[in-house]
């Protein structure tokens, strides 16, 4: 059965001339940027959860989305039917990864056995799928928030007994990861946090999560699992308050708990957004403390307060994000994975095309840009010019530890006043804008 009719074959490169809403305009997988090609830059994948499993229902609202593959009474055929279509999706868009929840690609059983039993019969049915079409797994991660019995937190809840099926729950992620060829395993913290002091041992709950992740890396060693783990950063929502809130949480938490050489971040613009920050200020951070791995691609309204997970179109942002990466030196086991949804009111199959179209084509004009301005060079001379002082003399050795207060006043007084100069933000705005208008 072809669940999307509306593309015959595969959605083809045409060029920005193109009026085709069912081609790429700037997307085209081969083109060579700066030493490598697009596809190879970009490294895109498809979120499991949102694009197969949503529905378009909100807090307000039931679903309005009616999908063919969802129609089956069996829920082993339905989770079939659904990687049927997953797959068929994938190809026909020509991307290389995917990524899941393990309760996306499998329903919850009666019972834990059940769960796993249901997870290895849709774990084998999705290698041969990969093996069948070429696209590989990104990274695999377990649903620790949906469930009542998450209602407290997984690694953080204070019952023990819950700790215990979460780890469990992640062990059996991580197998399924593991057979599927992952290269990585993303923790997403989803009710780690609490949503009241009045009731929360806070470190004790940020030492339960630390324990957790130290199982998973012992136990990533036990099983020759090669791929990289990473976390994901959100400051709230479900919870009042997530403890891996933000780039610079995630960093003092893995420092704090010596987990520093296992994990990397896995960054959202939405969540960003909700932490109050840009989302080049979250790459810059990670980029800089060597965290950087992965980035889920999406965005937010951001006269919304809450996770609204809509496609990225826009240029600028993208820009921001190959910037970062470029500098990074590029994705090694990361990539851009569309972590976000269709809107409640585009409820057709070939809207999910219109979407993925969208974002594919704003990260690839992102890349030539952020390209661009690498290779024109006046940006980075302009900051390196700016902060000149601190690369010889007294503020070299300011840096090298090798100067005291003592020294300062001395500078001082033989210096006087500093001078002034401008951080002309407007005149780097406008040259920004000559690569991107």
């Amino acid at each position: 059965m072809a669940y999307f009719p509306e593309v015959s074959s595969k959605v083809a490169y045409e060029g920005p001339g193109s009026r085709n809403p069912l081609a790429f305009k700037r997307y085209d997988a081969d083109k060579v940027v700066g030493g490598k090609t697009m596809r190879e830059h970009l490294r895109f994948a498809i979120s499991y959860w949102h694009t197969f499993k949503g529905t378009g229902s909100d807090p307000f609202g039931l679903p309005t989305m009616d999908r063919a593959w969802d129609a089956s009474s069996d829920p082993i055929q339905r989770a079939k039917d659904t990687m049927d279509a997953a797959f068929e999706f994938f190809t026909k868009l020509g991307v290389d990864f995917w990524c899941f929840h393990d309760r996306d690609i499998a329903p919850e059983g009666a019972t834990f056995a059940d769960s796993c039993k249901n997870l290895q019969i849709l774990t084998d049915y999705a290698e041969q799928k990969q093996k069948e079409t070429g696209v590989k797994l990104l990274w695999g991660t377990a649903n620790l928030f949906s469930h009542p019995r998450y209602q407290a937190g997984a690694a953080t809840n204070p019952n023990p007994d819950v700790f215990a099926y979460a780890a469990s729950q992640v062990k059996h992620a991580m197998d399924a990861t593991f057979q599927l060829g992952g290269q990585g395993y993303t923790f997403w913290g989803g009710r780690e946090g609490y949503d009241t002091l009045w009731n929360t041992k806070m470190q004790q709950e940020r030492a339960q999560f630390a324990a957790l992740l130290h199982m998973a890396v012992d136990y990533k060693k036990q099983i020759g699992f090669t791929g990289q783990f990473y976390i994901e950063p959100k400051p709230m929502e479900p919870t009042k308050h997530q403890y891996d809130s933000d780039t610079e949480a995630c960093l003092n938490f893995l420092r704090e708990f010596d987990l520093m050489d296992h994990l990397k971040l896995n960054l959202e613009t939405n969540h960003a957004t909700l932490a109050g920050h840009s989302m080049q200020h979250e790459m810059r951070a990670a980029r800089e403390a060597g965290i950087l791995g992965s980035v889920d691609a999406n965005t937010g309204d951001e006269l919304l307060g809450w996770d609204t997970d809509q496609f990225p179109t826009n240029v600028y942002l993208t820009t921001q994000i190959m910037l970062e990466l470029l500098a990074m030196g590029g994705f090694t086991t990361g990539g851009l994975n569309f972590d976000a949804k269709v809107r409640r009111q585009s409820i057709d199959t070939e809207d999910l095309f219109h979407a993925h179209i969208g974002g594919m084509d704003a990260f690839a004009r992102g890349l030539e840009i952020a390209q661009a301005i690498i290779e024109d060079g006046r940006l980075q001379k302009f900051v390196d010019d700016r902060y000149e002082g601190w690369t010889h003399g007294f503020g070299q050795k300011v840096l090298d530890g090798r100067r005291t207060f003592a020294d300062c006043e001395d500078h001082v007084l033989r210096h006087g006043e500093p001078a002034r100069k401008s951080g002309r933000q407007e005149a780097l705005e406008n040259l920004i804008n000559e690569f991107t208008l």
